[in-house]
């Protein structure tokens, strides 16, 4: 089965450390899903300062656990220093949001509590 993350991506900038990786994958789980709802509506309140600020804070987590969705946040990042309307992101947070929910579940069954 096709996982939505990397798990050898984790495993290397953990250096194969199980513990280190489970830690990695719970302080993703703890933090991401409440930083993804407040980039959502910040894109939809057009707050672009608080969408950027979202954004740049957790790309460095989809990179480090090797998620596809760069070029989403890159997009969404170039959107909040424009003038541009939030529909022309909406596209772009709904793969996020698709794809994010598959990585939270991948990472529950992954790494138990």
């Amino acid at each position: 089965m096709d996982t939505h993350y990397s798990k050898a991506s984790l495993s290397a900038i953990a250096d194969g450390d199980q513990d280190f990786m489970s830690i990695v994958a719970h302080t993703f789980l703890e933090e991401i899903p409440s930083d993804l709802e407040g980039l959502t509506e910040a894109i939809k309140a057009n707050n672009k300062q608080l969408a950027y600020q979202f954004a740049h804070k957790m790309k460095p987590n989809f990179q480090m656990l090797g998620i596809e969705v760069q070029k989403d946040v890159k997009t969404i990042e170039s959107w909040t220093k424009s003038s541009r309307s939030e529909t022309t992101v909406q596209e772009n947070i709904d793969t996020l949001n698709r794809v994010l929910s598959h990585v939270f579940e991948e990472l529950k069954t992954d790494f138990p509590t």
